[in-house]
C-alpha cells in the first residue's frame, strides 16, 4: 500500500440502548469506544472491529467510509 492509498474506514453509530443486554454486549460497545446513544466513531477496516460489530449488529449502524 502506497502512502497516497488510504486503508479503507468504517463509520459506527449506536442506534440503540445496551440495557437490559447481557454485560458482554455492554462491553463489546466500550470496546468499539461507544459510551452513550448516537455517538458515531471512525474506526479501521479489519476483522477484530468486523468480529465486534457482527456481534451486536442490533445495536449498531455500520457504514463504510469513502474518502
Amino acid at each position: 500500500m502506497t502512502k497516497k492509498e488510504k486503508s479503507p474506514m468504517l463509520k459506527i453509530t449506536q442506534i440503540k440502548s445496551g440495557i437490559g443486554y447481557r454485560e458482554k454486549t455492554k462491553r463489546t460497545l466500550l470496546a468499539l469506544g461507544i459510551s452513550r446513544m448516537h455517538q458515531t466513531v471512525v474506526l479501521p477496516d479489519n476483522p477484530a472491529i468486523r468480529g465486534m460489530v457482527k456481534a451486536i449488529p442490533h445495536l449498531l449502524k455500520v457504514e463504510e467510509v469513502k474518502e
